[in-house]
């Protein structure tokens, strides 16, 4: 397999292996046992995309990623490897690093308005059935139909709680509502409120401009979220990241083939992303992977057995890095087979003994030609990293931070009138004209009239919103973008 011509380099066997920046859109899968190499495989390709001007996104689940922003050097075997695999331009050297960080503590924060998740995936996020889940797609409905902004998360638990309230008012024209529903819904908005979705959810919401910047020299930048902690919470890790994705989806222009890509985007851990999802929200991650190339966009999977992604997805990964997998059990026998019988093969290699041969730093890798067709699979040695493997310490970190263009954008949360606020007022202002009198059976009507009232008060509002880019965004997040099936949403 040679591929010389405007390629980036990957790996070396008896030829250079070469990844086409023209192909690196077809997506990839680099697949292992854990401490076989991915995450060195991971970070040359973020290297070779980044010194071509293609930015790339990676979560950092160890925390062993941030040395990217220094020069190598600190592995002196590194330059050595270099020179027995005769790579002629190797060199140490850093990358512009951005760092992210949901909880705002080791990065840039990244927050996103609780309409841009949209219910679809919230209900994941907070272990919802598929009932409860409805009754949540009825809250958004209606605080869209109302003109009510749903920012963060006691937006969502006021207009849920105003749903639940009035729930008689509301079943004729958006269904059953029940009590228990409402119940799971605020007790799961509750559990995520404690684990950080307050910081997680708000304004100001993440650019998506930001993540596909290039420096000076002309490389791209290197977005590394950090996510040891977000870890903690697998379920909301995944859904994060398909958050992004779809967002991007949403977001970019169509622009079929380019010659490289726009962004790369790494999916560790991807099994995550696939654990007890439903068949519908399967079928969706499916249709963004399918669709997103002509975006301009990559995604490279990460994981440790290409048994974890459906067959549905892996069908779909052209450029493809297999490191060692051990077969010690029937399981792991059949993982073998899979991942050997996913290659073209090459007849003077026996693919699956091979696979659980391979030493660290070893892979079997087969790319994507200019024709779009995967090659011959090889034997390879993966190039050894530029950038410092070592992680850096916390000053070095903030003074990459604070030296961003970034710096100082996203840190202050701000919070606008939205559904919490006007809810709050509208009862405030129900509670001070409210007659005097005993309770009885005009007190007892209150309760279903403010429901009606609040319908009548928002209709301006709800009319002026749809036509503008609030109400694009309202309604964006209710449909969940091409989770919901739906319409754009202009920044």
């Amino acid at each position: 397999m040679v591929q010389k011509q405007g390629g980036l380099l990957i790996a070396k066997a008896k030829e250079e292996i070469t990844i086409l920046p023209r192909m690196a859109n077809r997506h990839g899968l680099i697949a292992g046992a854990t401490g076989t190499g991915k995450t060195v495989t991971l970070r040359v390709m973020a290297e070779q995309f980044s010194r071509i001007g293609v930015p790339v996104f990676m979560a950092d689940v160890k925390g062993d990623l941030t040395g990217m922003a220094k020069p190598g050097g600190d592995k002196p075997d590194f330059a050595e490897r270099a020179k027995k695999l005769g790579v002629a331009d190797f060199g140490f050297e850093g990358f512009p690093v951005e760092f992210w960080d949901v909880f705002g503590q080791l990065g840039n924060p990244v927050r996103a308005t609780v309409s841009e998740m949209g219910p679809l995936l919230l209900s994941r996020v907070l272990n919802l059935n598929e009932i409860q889940s409805a009754v949540l797609t009825i809250v958004f409905r209606i605080a869209d139909d109302n003109g009510m902004l749903l920012l963060d998360l006691k937006d969502l638990r006021a207009m849920t709680q105003f749903v639940g309230d009035n729930a008689d008012q509301f079943k004729t024209q958006y269904g059953n509502i029940s009590t228990a529903s409402i119940g799971a819904i605020q007790r799961g908005l509750l559990t995520v409120e404690e684990q950080g979705g307050d910081i997680f959810f708000g304004e100001p919401a993440l650019n998506l401009d930001d993540l596909m910047q290039t420096d000076a020299k002309g490389r791209g930048a290197v977005n590394i979220l950090s996510a040891d902690r977000l870890m903690q919470s697998p379920k909301l890790y995944a859904t994060f990241l398909l958050w992004m994705l779809s967002e991007l989806f949403e977001t970019l222009p169509e622009v079929g083939d380019p010659e490289k890509p726009k962004l790369v985007f790494f999916f560790d851990e991807a099994h995550l992303l696939f654990d007890d999802v439903p068949k519908a929200l399967e079928d969706k991650i499916e249709q963004v992977v399918r669709l997103i190339r002509s975006k301009g966009v990559g995604i490279y999977f990460v994981t440790q057995n290409p048994l974890d992604i459906p067959e549905t997805v892996l069908g779909q990964l052209g450029n493809r890095v297999q490191h060692a997998l051990r077969a010690f059990t029937p399981k792991d026998q059949k993982a073998v087979k899979t991942a050997a019988d996913t290659f073209r093969a090459n007849p003077a290699l026996d693919t699956a003994k091979v696979i659980t041969e391979l030493a660290v730093g070893e892979a079997l890798v087969s790319l994507l030609d200019a024709k779009g067709a995967p090659t011959i699979v090889e034997r390879a040695f993966i190039c050894p990293p530029r950038s410092r493997l070592t992680p850096l310490a916390q000053e070095e970190r903030s003074a990459v931070i604070k030296a961003s263009g970034l710096f100082g954008h996203y840190e202050k949360p701000v919070d606008r009138e939205s559904a919490y606020e006007k809810l709050k007022s509208r009862a405030a202002s129900e509670q001070t004209q409210a007659p005097d009198a005993p309770a009885g059976k005009g007190r007892a009507a209150e309760p279903q009239s403010e429901a009606v009232k609040l319908m009548g008060a928002m209709a301006k509002s709800a009319a002026h919103a749809i036509g503008s880019q609030i109400g694009r965004q309202i309604i964006r997040g209710v449909l969940g973008s091409i989770f919901g099936g739906g319409t754009g949403r202009s920044r």
